[in-house]
């Protein structure tokens, strides 16, 4: 098993930046692909960005293609989500997950999940 701990989140203006944080205990992290999520008030949870476990394979959102940037240290057993040109249609609770079989978009294949950080970007 794995457990997730997000950090980074906050309040921003419009074309701010922000870096996420996820740090991984228990298992290596370079066991597990792992990904971004994230839930805006009366949404559904949705996929951000992924990477494989060695970090050669990203997949974005189209919504954030161009201004979000996933990496991974294993070393740390970290994930980052860099965030830049934020938009207010970015305020979220950003969730960290990791999964175990392949890379993937989808919500559920994902088997494990942190607890979330906000992220506010106003206008």
């Amino acid at each position: 098993q794995v457990q997730l701990v997000e950090s980074g989140g906050g309040t921003v203006q419009a074309g701010d930046s922000l870096r996420l944080s996820c740090a991984a205990s228990g298992r290596t992290s370079s066991s597990y692909y792992m990904g971004w999520f994230r839930q805006a008030p009366g949404k559904e949870r949705e996929f951000v960005a992924t990477i494989s476990r060695g970090g050669l394979t990203t997949r974005y959102a189209d919504s954030v293609k161009g201004r979000f940037t996933v990496s991974r240290d294993n070393g740390k057993n970290a994930l980052f989500l860099q965030m830049n040109s934020l938009k207010p249609e970015d305020t979220a609770v950003y969730y960290c997950a990791a999964g175990s079989q392949y890379i993937s978009i989808m919500r559920s294949s994902y088997d494990y999940w942190g607890q979330g950080t906000q992220v506010t970007v106003s206008s």
